[in-house]
């Protein structure tokens, strides 16, 4: 076969003639020779390599690989040799002047009509451009990712450090809330008026809810928003059992529900008014029983709080009821956190509606 390979182009074989005319670099190897030497190679390939044909000849195809030639391509090709098996694989080759190229190499097996290995046929295909275009792109794209990697490392840094802040923040507050406490609790004891005691302790209520927030907001891992419902839980049984009434039932349905941290305050503020209110006028003249009910719901982006008592219901009078203190400030926190209030017959008792928008909605654009 190699004698007809090298004889002149265009006649004899004319597979042989194809083969030495083409401008795909070819070689033929002799695996039936020691060291599976090279046995024919084309112009092309002397174009390819800077090697001339009788540099070639004879010597196996390692001598186009260098330093920096992947070690594991080149096992990939010896298993193929071994295996007697074709293989596809770029290596990195080196031309007679040193010069590094990009080789695409296909080896395939030729045996004889009784099934004996005679040659390996091998093409080779500069693919040096593709190939710095496709290493351009990886390096381009790992400079992107690692510089999105630090950039995150410095964000997660800078949340780590405002959390910290935050949380030192929620705990002073919380330790400046409760030496306020203890001068309202110390006043409202020596206080020789029925009147400001009363109005002292309810002040009191109110601080040791806000200082309840910021307890919850100082443990809390997550800066940003405020389970509502496990709040509610805490201080719902906390002013019952505050105000010693064990005659009355609460009832507490909660639906999870976070809320966006700034409403954490005001919200714990609603709930501490609205039950407070019915524990105090809901059940006057030692009536022996009633009952409390308190139900958050979520939906669509809205939450809504209500606190319900089967109680004496609305006064005659309304109107008496809105100018105080409490009615003011519980008017003023539902505006605070963008919400509405309603007051209703409850047959029996009252029924107090809060929505507001939930951590979902409120964080939307």
């Amino acid at each position: 076969m190699t004698d007809r390979l090298h004889a002149e182009q265009g006649r004899g074989d004319p597979f042989a003639a194809a083969v030495r005319a083409t401008r795909m670099p070819m070689i033929i190897t002799d695996p039936r020779q020691k060291d599976n030497p090279i046995v024919f190679c084309n112009d092309a390939f002397c174009d390819l390599t800077g090697y001339g044909r009788e540099e070639v000849l004879g010597r196996n195809c390692r001598f186009l690989q260098g330093e920096d030639t992947d070690q594991g391509d080149i096992g990939l090709v010896r298993i193929a040799i071994e295996a007697r098996t074709d293989v596809s694989v770029e290596l990195l080759n080196y031309k007679k002047d040193g010069q590094p190229f990009w080789n695409a190499l296909y080896i395939s097996p030729v045996f004889t009509d009784a099934g004996e290995l005679q040659f390996f046929f091998a093409s080779q295909f500069d693919v040096t451009d593709r190939k710095e275009r496709e290493l351009a792109a990886l390096e381009g794209r790992e400079f992107f990712e690692r510089a999105v990697r630090d950039r995150t490392a410095e964000l997660e840094a800078a949340l780590a450090q405002k959390t910290m802040l935050l949380h030192e923040v929620d705990h002073r507050v919380k330790n400046n809330l409760q030496m306020v406490a203890a001068m309202i609790r110390n006043q409202a004891r020596f206080s020789g008026s029925d009147d400001v005691k009363t109005s002292l302790v309810a002040t009191l209520a109110r601080v040791e809810t806000l200082g309840a927030v910021h307890r919850r907001l100082y443990e809390s891992k997550d800066i940003a928003t405020f389970s509502l419902s496990d709040f509610i839980s805490e201080i719902s049984v906390g002013l019952v059992d505050s105000t010693g009434q064990s005659r009355v039932q609460l009832d507490l349905d909660l639906e999870p529900v976070e809320v966006a941290a700034p409403s954490a305050s005001p919200l714990a503020l609603l709930v501490n008014e609205l039950l407070t209110n019915a524990l105090k006028h809901a059940f006057p003249d030692g009536r022996c029983n009633g009952r409390i009910r308190v139900t958050m719901r979520s939906a669509d982006g809205e939450a809504t709080l209500t606190v319900e008592d089967d109680g004496v219901g609305l006064p005659a009078q309304p109107d008496s009821r809105r100018s105080t203190f409490g009615h003011r400030l519980v008017q003023s926190l539902v505006r605070q956190i963008r919400g509405s209030l309603t007051l209703s017959d409850a047959a029996p008792g009252t029924r107090a509606t809060i929505r507001f928008p939930s951590h979902s909605a409120a964080s939307r654009p």
